[in-house]
């Protein structure tokens, strides 16, 4: 069985374009099943941008089906994808997951299912991810990391089930197991602080809770040696991020094949991770600082007369 799969998107009609041709080029597209969950305008200065949306996504073509999922009120990217994952797993079994700026290789469907379905009964592996920064090391066709990742991935329900929507139980036990060091790449990437944020209302960030709850649980996710996956948002367009080109990659050419590996975690991959992390500090640094400039920004249009 085909994984479904699962596109949330917003008032972003260029990206959304993007992301649902590249999907059309995969060779299973016409088979799988498309589920697209469109948010709700959060200002009235949005309405048209969704509304254009909405328009495009009602008349897509190239899969075996196609549901839009439209939403009057505004959820925000984080509970759209929590509820809706939640939701897609607990009918299906099993999702692909993505958002509207992400292209994809056409291979990536292929990868995505036959790994789905090779890991189905292992519990040691939450999920598949099929972004790969670009890192300077040579890395196998794929590979294991501790952890769970977000720029296009599946799961499973048992997986999914793992996840945790309370940041502050999840940072409490990331101290209690004094994991700290060991959850932030040993000091290359702050996810701690990350996690501490979230629980502060200063991000909403659904990703750092789900990394943080297959982290704690000692599973692990299957990456692709060459990205299968380009995000086409870091571009201003998004809420997140200031314009950067520091994780661009080219997508796979051919397709990667899903062979038996250890499952546990790749040691060279980690460290090639670390390094990479390490070198693009100031690209992290100014996504912290538009994240920040966001969220101020919405905090005094929300007080506006």
């Amino acid at each position: 069985m085909l994984a479904p799969i699962t596109l949330f998107t917003y008032n972003r009609l260029r990206h959304t374009t993007l992301t649902i041709e590249a999907l059309q080029r995969n060779e299973l597209a016409r088979d799988s099943d498309l589920i697209i969950f469109s948010d709700g305008p959060r200002f009235g200065s949005d309405r048209k941008k969704v509304g254009a949306v909405r328009t495009y996504i009602r008349n897509i073509a190239g899969f075996k089906t196609v549901r839009v999922i439209e939403k009057e009120t505004n959820a925000g990217l984080a509970q759209s994808i929590i509820s809706g994952v939640s939701e897609i797993v607990d009918k299906y079994g099993r999702i692909i997951v993505l958002e509207d700026d992400m292209l994809t290789s056409p291979f990536f469907l292929r990868y995505m299912n036959d790994a789905l379905e090779f890991y189905e009964d292992e519990e040691r592996v939450i999920s598949i991810h099929g972004y790969l920064y670009p890192v300077s090391a040579s890395l196998p066709e794929t590979f294991f990391l501790r952890g769970a990742d977000c720029w296009g991935w599946a799961t499973w329900k048992r997986g999914w089930d793992i996840f945790e929507p309370d940041g502050e139980k999840l940072l409490q036990a990331l101290k209690a197991e004094h994991l700290e060091s060991s959850f932030d790449m040993n000091g290359a990437y702050p996810y701690t602080r990350m996690l501490e944020r979230q629980t502060k209302g200063k991000n909403e960030s659904w990703a750092i809770r789900w990394h943080a709850a297959a982290f704690l649980a000692r599973k692990l996710t299957l990456h692709p040696g060459s990205s299968l996956i380009a995000n086409i948002g870091l571009d201003a367009s998004g809420a997140h991020c200031s314009p950067t080109s520091r994780f661009d990659v080219e997508l796979a050419g051919g397709p990667v094949r899903i062979r038996p590996i250890p499952v546990e975690e790749h040691a060279g991959a980690r460290k090639a991770l670390e390094h990479y992390y390490r070198t693009t500090r100031p690209s992290l640094y100014q996504c912290a600082v538009q994240g920040l400039r966001t969220y101020l920004q919405r905090t005094l249009r929300k007080c506006a007369p």
